[in-house]
Parts: structure tokens; sequence; C-alpha cells
């Protein structure tokens, strides 16, 4: 369930348990010994997921479908999605609003500077509705596993 082992900063909680990389401080259980399947057995159900403690990107994950997994399909796998991967240490949901509105408005005081932090030079360079599925794949890709028979 976990990308623990190379470095994810989060933790998904369950109503009554909350699994990331195990912290006797925090009280996370270790998420390299479960499974979705084990913590969201049925559609409907939700779980919250916070990436990154100090922005805060707090996700609900509401399970729609359950399917069996298919033999030589890397998981986790994204089917869909929409908008752009909000940048690094924009602020959480709050910051990456104000960021968009920053980017929006040429006449902005801080226009000229968050280009500069994003490395942009135009407005053109970065599209907030953007959204490809296989970009997300190949970016969780160090994170994937492909199902072998036994």
């Amino acid at each position: 369930m976990s990308t623990s082992r190379r470095g994810a900063l989060g933790v998904v909680e369950t109503g009554s348990d909350q699994y990331g990389i195990p912290d006797p401080e925090l009280g996370h259980r270790n998420a390299e010994r479960t499974t979705l399947n084990r913590v969201a057995r049925r559609t409907g159900e939700r779980l919250t997921y916070v990436y990154d403690f100090g922005d805060y990107w707090q996700h609900t994950i509401l399970v729609e479908d359950i399917m069996a997994p298919e033999l030589g399909v890397a998981y986790p796998r994204c089917v869909a999605g929409r908008r752009a991967v909000p940048p690094e240490d924009c602020g959480g949901a709050h910051g990456y609003a104000d960021l968009l509105d920053v980017l929006a408005d040429p006449e902005h005081g801080e226009h000229g500077s968050m280009f500069e932090w994003l490395n942009l030079e135009s407005a053109d360079q970065f599209d907030p509705d953007h959204f490809e599925v296989e970009e997300t794949n190949t970016a969780i890709g160090p994170f994937r596993t492909v199902l072998v028979p036994r």
C-alpha cells in the first residue's frame, strides 16, 4: 500500500487506523504490511490520504469499484484524472490557488517572481488543466509492481 521505501511523505487514514512510514510518535502503522483490499473492502468506502505534512494536501479517496487484478499488469495504475500536479512546496491547496491567481495576472506584484520560482518563461508553459494518464503512470512507475502467477 505504501511507497515508503522510496520516500513517500504521507499517511493513509482509514477511520480507525493510519498507515504510512512507521512512526512511534505519530502512531502510523506500517503501510508495507497491509494491502488496499484489507483496509477498503467495499465500494463506497472512503479513505483519506494526507501528503506532505507541511503543505498538508488532504485527499479523499472513494472506492468506486473493486475489480480482480490482472496478471501481467503493473499496479498501482492511473486510469483517469484531471488537472496538473501542483508544484512541490507551493503551500497546499490555498497556496496553489494563490499561485494560479498570480500566474493568471500579469499585473500582480509577484507574477515575475512566481515564473522565476517555477522556472517558466511564459504562462503557456504551465497549464493547470493539463492531465495525461500515461504521464501519471510514468511518474508512479518506480512504485509499481507487475502481478505474476504464483
